[in-house]
């Protein structure tokens, strides 16, 4: 599961990468399962170690919808095995080097019809410190199916290599953003992926994804992984060290 010199390649020029089939379907199947009702049972009573943010309607009366669950390992247990499986981490250590650290995983439910964009940006605007550098990587992993109808993730190629851009600020969920909010780029790159699917992508990447016009949900599930050191107050968990699948 090591990366080859083309994939690396492909990562350095573009800033993202697509690995087919990274996760098996009984795992994802069993992802599915543990978090069955995930709205409801939040929205009821949320589950302890977990931050949620919720999707924003007009009808005051609207169903509850989950737009990210941060620390998603928490659960299931599903999500928290894959993190550290040497699948992923195999990838990871092949981008980052083997000093590997937690530093979310994060549950996004782009619910039918009301899943909303989310706006270009770059993930180093959230994460920069003054003794961090852009070193991270995050890999976004398809529980569902993830097309252009229901809101896939969204990478403009090459943009990591620009460094950071000037981003805006509000109070929304997702309240750090390139200036324009979302709308459609030409020079983006839709990434269309099946369940077990993962794409991989720098700090740096712009990157955004639409709103969910479709039926059906756009489930995903985010892990972000950080260099053990890179700014300590961004190290979750020191995965070298954790026992690994």
């Amino acid at each position: 599961m090591s990366l080859t010199t083309q994939e690396k390649q492909f990562y350095e020029d573009n800033g993202y990468l697509l690995r087919k089939g990274l996760v098996p379907l009984a795992w994802i199947a069993d992802v599915e399962r543990e978090i069955d009702r995930i709205h409801e049972r939040m929205a009821e009573q949320a589950a302890a170690g977990v931050g949620i943010s919720w999707e924003e309607f007009d009808e005051p009366d609207h169903a509850p919808r989950i737009k990210q669950l941060m620390h998603s390992e928490v659960i299931s247990p599903t999500l928290n095995r894959i993190l550290r499986c040497d699948a992923m981490l195999d990838i990871v250590e092949g981008l980052i080097g083997p000093d590997i650290s937690l530093f979310h995983s994060k549950l996004l439910p782009k619910t039918g019809g009301d899943g909303s964009a989310i706006p270009w940006h770059q993930d180093y605007a959230y994460w920069k410190t003054d003794d961090n550098r852009p070193a991270m990587v995050n890999c976004q992993l398809a529980i569902r199916r993830c097309s252009l109808e229901n809101g896939c993730i969204c990478f403009v190629p090459g943009s990591h290599r620009r460094g950071l851009q000037e981003h805006e600020r509000s109070r929304q969920t997702f309240g750090v953003y390139l200036p324009g909010h979302y709308r459609e780029r030409d020079d983006a790159v839709a990434v269309e992926m099946e369940p077990g699917d993962g794409v991989f992508f720098n700090a740096l990447i712009v990157h955004g994804s639409a709103p969910n016009r479709s039926a059906d949900d756009r489930l995903m599930n985010t892990f972000a992984y950080n260099v053990t050191g890179n700014g300590v107050t961004q190290c979750r968990e020191d995965l070298r060290a954790s026992p690994r699948d």
